[in-house]
């Protein structure tokens, strides 16, 4: 048995030294900087923040980097960092309103105070492959665009004005931890937020192309997207008040959604949110879908009996750590558990043959 294991932890050590090489690949190519990762490959860069809530693109650079460009591996190393650091403070909320946008949409109206910013985005792209980018060539200068400093006051504030859209009610509570505290049913929305912008890209976007197909009937429109960079403030007690501490990037977006009225509600508009470290639109646009279908039971609305209605369901499959985890188990070592299947499935044919045996002999 000893030398068993000796055996199990000398192929595992070769393993780890196999996967080592993998990673480098050939050496006659130039190592991958981390830098690089994180200037070259942005979008990557924040999926891995979000998912691993933890802002910080030159650790998820080196993440990417380390796990070879498995995204769900490198948030799983994300996450694994995060759990030893310490928490010196809370920041006061940030003001998405104050934003810095690059890029700033409606698909609600054509003309927005502070206008339709475009910003770096694949919407209007041939999506064809550019062959001068597998060149070694330098990449011509283009001209380098500012985050837009005017006045952007939220599409939906139009609508908010006329009452025809659902008020947000403001709350000084303190929302949940989900990295704290477990999981528990039913989520408020705080906290169904929370695990849908942790959640896998993959799996939160499937969840809200479902609704579009009419699985829980979510008609919506993009009210709003931004994406752009707000300040951060922490408050101190010494001095009294709360001072900026840094900048991030964040992909906001509110969608406004059709309702007929309820019980309780008015015919109104009713929105769904998305908010994600990141320029990660594909992500915020999904989170807000979902965001919307899970509200069904605080608007009136039935229950369709649709995958994206219910909580639980979303909710508890959404995280790609899990998920990950619980799948790839099935590949460790479980000899034990098959033998005893094995031997079951033997015993009952036997059975089966016997009697047979014995029936004919009737």
């Amino acid at each position: 048995m000893y030398v068993a294991v000796k055996g199990g932890e000398r192929a595992i050590d070769n393993a780890h030294t196999w996967l080592t090489e993998e990673r480098r690949g050939d050496t006659a190519v130039a190592e991958l900087g981390t830098d690089q990762i994180r200037e070259q490959m942005s979008l990557a860069v924040n999926r891995v923040m979000a998912e691993g809530s933890l802002y910080d693109p030159d650790l998820a650079a080196l993440a990417i980097k380390q796990a070879r460009g498995d995204l769900i591996e490198a948030i799983f190393l994300i996450r694994a960092y995060r759990t030893t650091l310490p928490r010196i403070g809370t920041s006061e909320p940030v003001d998405t309103g104050a934003m810095a946008c690059d890029r700033r949409i409606s698909a609600t109206f054509k003309d927005v105070p502070g206008g339709q910013v475009l910003g770096p985005t694949f919407d209007y792209t041939h999506r064809l492959l550019d062959f001068k980018l597998a060149a070694d060539g330098e990449v011509p200068e283009t001209p380098q665009a500012e985050a837009s400093g005017a006045d952007m006051p939220r599409v939906t504030e139009y609508l908010n004005r006329d009452g025809l859209i659902q008020s947000e009610p403001e709350s000084d509570e303190t929302p949940p931890d989900m990295t704290r505290q477990p999981m528990e049913y039913p989520a408020n929305r705080a906290l169904r937020l929370q695990a849908l912008t942790r959640g896998d890209e993959g799996f939160v976007l499937s969840m809200a192309y479902s609704t579009q197909r009419g699985y829980a009937k979510n008609h919506p429109f993009v009210g709003e997207l931004r994406i752009g960079a707000v300040a951060v403030e922490m408050d101190i007690p010494e001095l009294g008040f709360a001072i900026e501490i840094g900048e991030i990037t964040l992909t906001e977006c509110e969608t406004v959604n059709q309702f007929t009225g309820s019980k309780t509600e008015p015919p109104q508009f009713t929105r769904g949110y998305g908010l994600v470290f990141g320029q990660t639109e594909r992500k915020a646009i999904s989170m807000a879908l979902v965001d919307r279908a899970l509200r069904w039971e605080e608007l009136g609305e039935d229950n369709l009996g649709a995958p994206a209605q219910d909580e639980e369901f979303v909710l508890s499959h959404a995280d790609n750590i899990q998920a990950t985890g619980f799948l790839e188990h099935i590949k460790l070592p479980h000899c034990v558990d098959f033998q005893s299947e094995l031997e079951l499935v033997r015993r009952i044919r036997a059975d089966v043959d016997n009697a047979a045996m014995k029936e004919a002999a009737e």
